[in-house]
């Protein structure tokens, strides 16, 4: 027997691989967050994987709140314990094992904040660059760039201050001063609201008399008494007949402490009062009768001082080549990059250069259409997402782990292409790209498939499939099945029955546009992303009697709000509990008399450990029922109320439809909540476990049964599966065919397939659209091929 030689051993071991290159893969063991059954995967390193599955079966459970989480948390832990304590606390994931995981950045749909003083500028950072080069460049110059800013106030003073010097204490006279660019009268917000007195009284009456018209004003109520007992007037004389001064402190009087039927209280003015406990909350968050209220009593007019600008006049008159900083910020994006470009100025070099490179970013993801004055809370969730991706496109970073959450949202078919490719440069940069998503055309980019179900809520949370694209067609899983699905065309369509004239429309980019669209039938309008689609039908459609507007805006609740709450399910069958067993509707409320008093009716207790992520363990008292021990005595068809709220909206609907607990007015809202596809959802889970899509559809719920003759929704397939699409379509039909009209904003194929009639705008975003280039049947715009929008729904349908 011979020795190989020593050189081959050295080849050997030269050959093996490095350890260190033994790590491609992420490996999740038993994760078990929200509905997830123990799943086990594997996820390849850079490479691009996309989450697939029904709605709610998951796929955010194990990409956002397992992957991502723990990637987040782990890196917030090398922070030391007082940074920590500075920073949002995550707790670990339910999940047995992570391994191999790197640095997430996740891009998610959340809506950009809508405070009023927040722009696309703002949030890209665009607009910092923009202020230091006009305080560089532009003439005159009046100042740093904080001179340049609407968030930042001009403010001056003057005074002592006490300063210790060699030993003595001397006190010198000093002044300060900042030069801001806030416009002082809108103070940044582009518009100032005036409030319509007319309706917060009725000035030929007295106090006594019941003057005030404001909700929640009535006789005899604290907030009434306020001002009927204050001794600063009469409140037998009407109100017109009010001296000046009563007249002021009736109307803007400063909070003021005083004794009202032996009670301390404070007495402020109807205007500021009125402001402070309605006006500042979010409107959507108001109940129906103050929201109305608000709607009538309040105008918003743009500022006349800065002409929305937000900017003061000393901003506005420092320019560069006879633009300045706000006209900049007023021209689109692509309009800007040019503009940058142009600035031959050596000095500002590599700011220009930066300030150009962030600029053509957004052209490159197709946000080119848009302005950096454009207020950040009117993106929707697509654009939203694709202008957090701005910052990460020229990132020099590798190996790291990009999280986003159907990244094609709000995208026209033309816009998905541009969209994959930007995914596909994220990965070949050596980075791996987790992607959640429905779309067959970004489904069929992916390297590996990760197909989560087979249903939703309960019925989901288990891996169905793990593989390619091709094998993902051949698998049988409900995914699989409908890859290749394709609506056909409607042989034969719906007659109008009139029409809703719109004439002038001048909203945004819109070319003061002349259309007609049919009532009675489904109408679909399309276009590209920024083609002027929202402008048009929410512009000139305004939600009112007749009217029904369901959009993309988020649903607002705490862990507190669920389906049975945010619907009005709750109130039913409260009352069908308390009038079974003889008591008041109140104790089957865990946010009212019912609550369990260990949790306060949260079902969970929350102990803040500073710095570490907070604990929430389950009630001992109620063990996670939320109610009060002897509230569960009380039963109707032999459940608690516990019970009922565990259930799911199909079982419910099956509860509360026969025997015993029939309940009508509860049946008609579980059976409208299955009617969009909600069935899997149980009716005491939180508001904000839901997804996008389920939340947008729980409003479609609640407004089903809306008098309006007219129904706007803007992209309902948002966060829908390829098998639910058929049954929106189904919804959509009978919405029709029981006499309403269904106008809707879509990029959907099957939805554009499946109209009666449809409206295309276009035929560019931007300035480049606006105008509308085809109305008429979906099988006339196939044949016409004329628009993109005909070209893409002509290869959709095969034709």
């Amino acid at each position: 027997m011979t020795t190989p030689p020593m050189t081959d051993a050295a080849d050997a071991t030269a050959s093996a691989p490095h350890l260190a290159d033994s790590h491609d893969l992420i490996r999740v063991h038993g994760a078990r967050e929200n509905n997830l059954k123990d799943v086990s995967v594997e996820i390849p390193k850079r490479r691009l994987t996309v989450f697939t599955g029904v709605s709610g079966s998951g796929k955010s459970s194990l990409v956002f709140d397992t992957v991502a989480a723990e990637s987040q948390r782990l890196i917030n832990e090398t922070y030391s314990a007082f940074v920590q304590g500075f920073m949002p606390t995550l707790a670990r994931p339910d999940v047995d094992v992570l391994d191999g995981l790197t640095t997430a950045i996740i891009v998610d749909q959340q809506r950009m904040g809508a405070d009023p003083r927040s722009t696309v500028g703002t949030a890209t950072d665009a607009n910092a660059m923009l202020r230091i080069l006009f305080s560089r460049l532009g003439e005159p110059h009046i100042g740093s760039p904080k001179a340049y800013s609407f968030n930042v106030a001009s403010i001056s003073g003057a005074g002592a201050v006490t300063v210790q010097r060699a030993g003595q204490t001397v006190k010198e006279r000093r002044e300060f001063s900042i030069t801001g660019g806030m416009c002082p009268r809108c103070e940044g917000r582009g518009s100032v609201t005036d409030i319509d007195l007319t309706q917060l009284f009725d000035d030929s009456k007295s106090l006594s008399e019941g003057a005030l018209t404001v909700p929640g004003y009535k006789a005899g109520g604290w907030n009434h008494r306020l001002y009927t007992e204050s001794g600063l007037y009469d409140p037998d004389t009407p109100i017109r007949a009010f001296t000046k001064r009563q007249l002021q402190d009736f109307l803007y009087r400063e909070p003021t402490r005083m004794k009202i039927a032996g009670i301390n209280m404070t007495y402020e003015g109807l205007v500021p009062r009125i402001q402070k406990s309605m006006l500042a909350k979010d409107r959507e968050a108001m109940q129906p009768h103050i929201r109305e209220f608000v709607d009538r009593a309040v105008t918003f007019t743009t500022c006349p001082d800065c002409a929305g600008t937000r900017l003061s006049e000393a901003a506005r008159s420092s320019k560069i080549g006879g633009n300045s900083i706000a006209d900049a910020c007023a021209m689109q994006i692509s309009d800007l990059a040019a503009w940058v470009r142009g600035l031959a100025e050596p000095s500002v070099g590599p700011l220009l250069t930066a300030l150009g490179d962030t600029l053509d970013s957004f052209v490159e993801i197709g946000l080119g259409y848009l302005s950096l004055d454009r207020p950040a809370g009117t993106l929707s969730g697509g654009e939203a997402q694709r202008v957090k991706m701005i910052r990460h496109l020229g990132s020099s970073l590798t190996d790291v782990t990009y999280v986003f959450d159907e990244p094609t949202i709000g995208l026209h078919p033309h816009d998905i292409r541009r969209m994959n490719d930007l995914l596909l440069r994220l990965r070949d940069k050596g980075n791996t790209v987790l992607v959640v998503e429905h779309k067959p055309e970004a489904i069929a980019i992916a390297d590996h498939v990760v197909d989560l179900g087979p249903g939703a809520g309960t019925a989901g949370g288990t891996v169905c499939f793990e593989g390619t694209v091709e094998q993902l067609r051949a698998s049988g899983t409900l995914t699989g099945r409908h890859l290749d699905d394709r609506a056909r065309l409607k042989e034969t369509v719906r007659e109008p029955a009139g029409a809703l004239e719109i004439r002038g429309a001048s909203t945004h980019n819109l070319r003061d546009v002349d259309v007609d669209i049919p009532l009675g039938v489904l109408t679909v309008v399309t276009g590209v992303a920024g083609s002027g689609k929202s402008s048009l039908v929410h512009g000139s459609i305004p939600a009112g009697e007749n009217v029904v507007s369901i959009d993309q805006t988020p649903i607002r609740g705490s862990r507190r709000s669920n389906p049975a709450t945010y619907t009005g399910l709750l109130e039913p069958i409260r009352k069908a509990f308390a009038k079974a067993n003889g008591v008041k509707p109140a104790l089957f409320s865990a946010n009212s008399e019912g609550a369990c008093p260990n949790c306060n009716g949260a079902g969970v207790v929350y102990t803040d450990l500073a710095m570490m992520a907070g604990v929430a363990t389950t009630c001992e008292e109620c063990e996670g029922k939320r109610f009060e021990a002897s509230v569960l005595e009380y039963h109707l068809g032999g459940r608690d109320i516990s019970e009922v709220l565990a259930m799911s909206v199909t079982e419910a609907g099956e509860f509360f439809g026969a025997g015993e607990a029939r309940t009508p007015a509860a049946h008609r809202i579980l059976t409208h909540m299955a009617e969009v596809g909600l069935g899997y959802l149980t009716l005491g889970q939180p508001l904000t476990t839901l997804s996008g899509g389920e939340r947008q559809r729980l409003k479609l719920a609640t407004h089903m049964s809306d008098k309006g003759g007219v129904y706007v929704l803007d992209e309902p397939t948002t966060g829908l599966h390829l098998a639910d699409v058929e049954q929106l379509l189904g919804l959509l039909d009978r919405l029709v065919d029981a006499g309403k009209s269904v106008i809707v904003i879509e990029h959907h194929q099957a939805v554009m397939a499946h109209a009666d009639w449809i409206i295309d705008l276009g035929p560019g975003a931007g300035h480049d659209g606006g105008r509308v280039v085809f109305e008429g049947t979906p099988a006339e715009l196939v044949a016409a091929r004329s628009t993109l929008t005909g070209e893409h729904l002509a290869d959709y349908v095969g034709t």
